[in-house]
């Protein structure tokens, strides 16, 4: 256990013990704020892949509660815009010197979420506390990037996707996008959902643990994720509430059909690369 971490515990022990945000003094607030550096470095993650299965860390996302249990909320500007919270907004100067652009006017990076180098923010989005975006990732227009959500190198997360957010429980796992995926427009992924590295997702297919997977690349339903190296999309399947007496006609529920990634595939996604230079 390295010393920020038997920091974070022995708070979050004296929280137990009902210390709360009026009690907290200095001391308490240094510790916070270095963890929150810590996150933004890329020090400490709320979730690593261990064995091969991502698991949460969960002093990680106890560091990130403390952050909102043990301080104030309080009035921030940004952008001639007052607004109220117990979090300010991310600096950003070092994203400049890691060749990350953060386009103007909607560009949300909250405090204590990681954001790699050659990386690209477009707006509006937002970066919640404890999420990571790693190296050459594309966040697009009106994306959501949630609390501890691991998101990895050279991923492509088209307009208007959610990736889900999760602090509690601490020990539930966030969502994990691997590294080389491409998340068409509209998609949402959820409830700790782990994509497959160098996988593609068809535009507005709902990634979640509640909709099977059906493989058929190994001919098997998985639930919870999705495979490396597939190419996916929205189907329907025949649901048991067709056997309703008030439904006419058969009813369907979403699925989600994995096949290989076909070379086209991937050359209409390297096509995009452009957008990086």
């Amino acid at each position: 256990m390295n010393a920020l971490e038997s920091d974070i515990e022995d708070l979050w022990h004296r929280y137990d013990e009902e210390l709360t945000a009026a009690d907290a003094g200095r001391a308490e607030l240094d510790t916070l704020e270095a963890f929150l550096e810590a996150l933004e470095a890329g020090e400490v993650r709320a979730a690593e892949k261990r064995g091969g299965e991502w698991v949460a860390n969960e002093w990680v996302k106890r560091g990130i509660l403390l952050n909102f249990t043990l301080r104030e909320n309080r009035a921030f500007e940004y952008g001639g815009v007052d607004y109220h919270d117990v979090l300010p907004l991310r600096e950003t100067a070092d994203l400049h010197e890691r060749g990350s652009r953060n386009t103007p006017d909607g560009t949300v990076i909250r405090r204590g979420s990681y954001v790699g180098g050659d990386a690209i923010m477009m707006s509006p989005s937002f970066v919640n506390v404890g999420a990571y975006v790693g190296d050459g990732t594309l966040v697009d227009s009106c994306d959501t990037v949630g609390s501890c959500a691991q998101v990895g190198e050279n991923v492509k997360i088209g307009a208007n996707t959610l990736i889900g957010g999760v602090l509690e429980p601490v020990e539930n796992a966030p969502v994990i996008v691997e590294d080389g995926v491409s998340l068409g427009a509209g998609c949402r992924v959820t409830s700790g959902f782990v994509v497959g590295e160098n996988s593609v997702v068809g535009e507005n297919t709902l990634l979640t643990p509640r909709i099977p997977v059906y493989d058929l690349v190994e001919e098997e339903v998985v639930h919870g994720h999705l495979p490396p190296n597939r190419r996916a999309f929205t189907r329907y399947v025949e649901s048991s509430v067709s056997e309703h007496d008030l439904i006419q006609g058969s009813a369907h529920k979403p699925a989600v059909v994995a096949t290989d990634v076909e070379t086209d595939t991937l050359e209409a996604t390297e096509r995009e690369d452009a957008l990086r230079e």
